[in-house]
């Protein structure tokens, strides 16, 4: 993971003062790219542990659609609890517009719109296996109409999926980049949804393009980031999945075999 700390190290090189949303204040640069080939391994941090278990558990929740910390299979995965209302609701986030994003119909007998919804996941599935040189396999959480009913707008908002000789790539537009804390859980949560995807295409995984807008590190993470580059990145770890379709999988499908990472990292939340 060589590329990820080629990034930190470019931020805290040519990064400038930045301030934010949450008051914490970052050090930030405009417009960075990485590429994780996963036929190299599966792309985790080995400089500080990422907890694999909560990327599955969050990805699998997103998959289902949810937007519920009481959701019973959020049970191990609090990343959104800072945001959550009362009642554990958060409003129409990423999962809600990936599998039910809004339309609405003109019904011509009531001369009224009715609404129905789109699977933007299902969608890019059909194409992959029907059209795969098609440029339109994309899947986007930003729905512009939606923003004010979210808790948090999506920071991971936009992606494609490209497939070549057997291979599936897939590029990420994040506008939004906490390099620090979320970038390192956004890497493996697109590996590992792109791997997820390949095996239900009997496709390769192959690279994929984090694309990032505002690359930050916000002023509390700096001590941590620079221990990090000191340390030396280690061996990727293997992925085990089962071979069955996206929106089938249960957490104990999916496997991360050989992680040996440095020791954890405790990195302050910015909400």
């Amino acid at each position: 993971m060589k590329q990820y700390l080629d990034l930190v190290k470019h931020i805290l090189d040519h990064g400038e003062h930045k301030e934010d949303r949450t008051g914490t204040g970052t050090i930030s640069v405009f417009g960075c790219q990485s590429k994780y080939d996963l036929r190299e391994g599966f792309p985790i941090l080995t400089t500080k542990k990422v907890l694999f278990d909560a990327v599955v558990w969050e990805l699998l929740w997103f998959l289902r659609g949810s937007t519920n910390i009481k959701d019973d299979l959020t049970q191990h995965t609090p990343i959104w609890n800072a945001w959550a209302k009362a009642d554990g609701e958060l409003g129409p986030i990423y999962g809600y517009q990936w599998r039910n994003w809004e339309k609405f119909v003109w019904d011509e007998a009531s001369k009224t719109y009715r609404k129905e919804h789109i699977d933007q996941i299902t969608q890019a599935l059909d194409l992959i296996k029907k059209n795969p040189d098609s440029r339109r396999i994309i899947v986007s959480a930003w729905n512009i109409a939606d923003i004010d009913r979210m808790a948090l707008p999506p920071c991971h908002a936009f992606f494609q999926f490209y497939v070549v000789k057997g291979r599936l790539d897939c590029q990420l537009y994040q506008r939004s980049a906490d390099v620090a804390l979320g970038v390192p859980f956004n890497i493996a949560s697109y590996a590992l949804l792109m791997a997820m995807i390949a095996m239900e295409c009997d496709l390769t995984p192959g690279v994929f393009t984090h694309t990032l807008g505002d690359a930050h590190i916000y002023l509390n993470h700096l001590d941590g980031v620079k221990m990090q580059l000191q340390r030396a990145p280690q061996a990727l770890p293997r992925l085990e999945i089962s071979k069955k379709k996206v929106l089938e999988y249960k957490f104990e499908d999916i496997k991360l075999v050989g992680y040996n990472p440095a020791a954890f990292i405790k990195f302050p939340i910015a909400v």
